[in-house]
Parts: C-alpha cells; sequence; structure tokens
C-alpha cells in the first residue's frame, strides 16, 4: 500500500501525519539485531495491560505494516523512545512489552542466552499482533525496546519483595550493636537451607508454603482484577515452577540485604542471582519428582494461583455477576409451606362455618 496503511474487515487505521514528520523505522531493512544490554539494573516503569479482541491463533495476515517514527527536528539520529512511533505501533508495543514480561517471569526469568530473549519477544509481538488484529513488522529498533524488559521485571519484582521480606521476617534498621546482630543471625539462619520458603522456618515445616511466596504473587501479579495475572491468567495458571524460583531467588536477594546487619543495597542482577535462581529451580525440580505420587508441588501452584485470583477480587466479582442460583429444595419448601398455609386456611373456615351453625340453633 502507497501509504502503509492496513486493511483489515471493520478496521480501517490510517496515518493522517503529514511524510514531513515521519519517516520508516530507519532499522527496519537491518538484518542482524545488535545484542542490547538487557542485564543492565534498572528500573522502568510497569506498563499498563491493554485489552483487545482476540483473533484465532491460525489467522493469516496481510503483508506486514511498516512502523512509522517521527523525524528529528534537526534530522540527527536519536534513540527510539515508544512515543516516537505512530499510534498502531504504540500500540502494539505496548501490549507486546506486558506479553514479554509476562513470559519472562514465567518460563526465562534468567535468560541463558540472547537468543531465548529474542524468541520471547517474537512470540509477545506476534501474540499482541494477533490480539489487536493488525499485523506490524517487528524491527531491530523496536526488538531493543522490548528486550529492555527482561531486567525491568526483575528489578520491579525485588523493590516489592524488599519492603515484603523486611517486614515479614522482622528485620529492623537500627544502629544498636545488639538489633545489628538479630539482623545478621536471623540473615544467616534463614539462608541456611533456605529456611525461608518454609512456612514455619523455626521448626522447619511446611516447605514451599511460606506466606511470603503469596505476598509476593500477589502484588506482583495480582494486585487487582486489571493486572497482568488476571489479563494473562494463561501463562499463571498454575504458577509455573520458574516463578516459584525466580521469588525464591528475589527473597534471597533481600535476605542478603540484611547479611551484615544493617540494611545494604544488593543489585538482583543475572551476573549475582542466575545460579541462585538455577539452585532454586533445580530444588524445586527435585522436591516435585520426590513428592511425585502426592503431587504436592502441583497443588501448591495450583494454591498460589488460585489464592491470588481471590486476592484480585475476580472469582468474588465472578460470584456476585452470576447472583444466587436457587436450589430445587428450596422450590420444594415453598409448596409445602403454601399448602400448610391452604390447609390452615380451611381449618379456620370449617371453624367459622361450625360457629356460625350453632349460633343459629
Amino acid at each position: 500500500m502507497s501509504d502503509g496503511s492496513p486493511t483489515h474487515p471493520g478496521r480501517h487505521p490510517t496515518f493522517h501525519d503529514s511524510e514531513d514528520e515521519w519517516a520508516d523505522d530507519p532499522d527496519a531493512d537491518e538484518d542482524d539485531l545488535e545484542d542490547g544490554d538487557s542485564d543492565g539494573d534498572s528500573i522502568g516503569e510497569r506498563e499498563p495491560v491493554v485489552l483487545g479482541t482476540k483473533r484465532p491463533s491460525d489467522t493469516k495476515f496481510e503483508d506486514p505494516i511498516m512502523p512509522k517514527v517521527k523525524k528529528s527536528m534537526d534530522g540527527s539520529a536519536q534513540r527510539l523512545k515508544a512515543s516516537d512511533f505512530d499510534d498502531i505501533t504504540k500500540e502494539i508495543l505496548t501490549t507486546a512489552i506486558t506479553i514479554f514480561r509476562c513470559l519472562v517471569v514465567t518460563r526465562a526469568p534468567f535468560p541463558d542466552s540472547i537468543l531465548i530473549e529474542t524468541k520471547l519477544a517474537k512470540e509477545a509481538w506476534r501474540e499482541a499482533c494477533s490480539t489487536k488484529g493488525i499485523n506490524v513488522r517487528l524491527t531491530p529498533g523496536l526488538m531493543k525496546m522490548i528486550l529492555k524488559r527482561t531486567s525491568h521485571v526483575r528489578g520491579e519484582l525485588k523493590t516489592k519483595m524488599r519492603s515484603l521480606t523486611g517486614s515479614f521476617f522482622g528485620f529492623r534498621a537500627n544502629d544498636n550493636r545488639e538489633v545489628i546482630r538479630r539482623n545478621r543471625d536471623r540473615a544467616e539462619s534463614l539462608k541456611e537451607g533456605s529456611l525461608f520458603a518454609y512456612k514455619d522456618w523455626e521448626s522447619k515445616q511446611g516447605i514451599y508454603k511460606t506466606d511470603l511466596l503469596q505476598m509476593g504473587v500477589n502484588h506482583m501479579w495480582f494486585a487487582n482484577r486489571n493486572d497482568e495475572g488476571i489479563v494473562y491468567h494463561q501463562y499463571f495458571n498454575p504458577l509455573p515452577v520458574e516463578t516459584m524460583a525466580l521469588l525464591l531467588a528475589s527473597i534471597e536477594c533481600c535476605i542478603d540485604e540484611w547479611g551484615t546487619g544493617i540494611k545494604e543495597d544488593v543489585k538482583f542482577s543475572a551476573a549475582n542471582y542466575s545460579s541462585v535462581y538455577n539452585t532454586h529451580l533445580d530444588s524445586l525440580q527435585r522436591f516435585e519428582e520426590h513428592t511425585a505420587p502426592y503431587k504436592l508441588l502441583e497443588k501448591i501452584r495450583v494454591n498460589l494461583h488460585d489464592a491470588a485470583r481471590f486476592h484480585a477480587g475476580v472469582d468474588f466479582l465472578l460470584a456476585s455477576s452470576t447472583g444466587s442460583r436457587v436450589t430445587e429444595e428450596a422450590f420444594d419448601d415453598a409448596l409445602l409451606e403454601y399448602e400448610q398455609e391452604l390447609q390452615d386456611e380451611e381449618e379456620e373456615q370449617d371453624e367459622r362455618d361450625g360457629t356460625e351453625a350453632q349460633g343459629d340453633m
């Protein structure tokens, strides 16, 4: 198409901006993706969840639309931002980033290679295009913007878990030597044998049933009925083992911040914690194999997801919206009550008739 506008049944978005303001994405013709720094530790803002009409996964698109970007005032090359793209591309990008975040935390929180990250990004982009019913080309520039979210989502989780972990285990920020010693001792004891993963870490009971896991799931992905765990529930039901391992690694990172007794910032980076994540993942998998006849881990994962949905208010809202069904027993009771009322009325009438007959005598 000459103007780059898509044609889709029932939907005909067009670009109204002049060619002087817009240009094709300069990265669109690059064959190879340049590796970006995907292991940074900066924490990005959480992208809003964007809803759209779901299209069948086997839907065939027309030729992809080429993304358009705003030309800089002086014609110089600048770092691309989401706001630089046309509205259609921005919409696809926002949705793809949200899906990518979900894929990262449920499949590969610490990807072993850029290839794995790239595959997840491509899957997220295809899903976003399918959801919106528009096929926009994924250029290297857009790919880089998506890949940055790998470290962002880990950083966001660490930030949320920091406050939860500190209060949950009773760490205190204080200059008192005794308080510092208690913080240090507690951090050491919690890390020994991953005691922090137990529901009761003092008696070492309830492995992988700590309330802190549920709190993390609730705050990160199920804060409300519009959160990622609800909108993209297919990735979280039941909660993946990879997500549990990520949560455990983030909790351990937060405990490490109290390792000296005085709170210090510890980066939740791939360099520092990918091996920690893999250790927890291995332990979870061994636990699953060891308890396979009872499916203990599966029950824990299902419960984490179901409790999180309840926390988000979804199940309650669904129950409220469908109404309370009246049972057949209630109908039977109503019939009995009505029959009893008729019988009482007949007896009262008989008594009145008898009284009137005696009065006429």
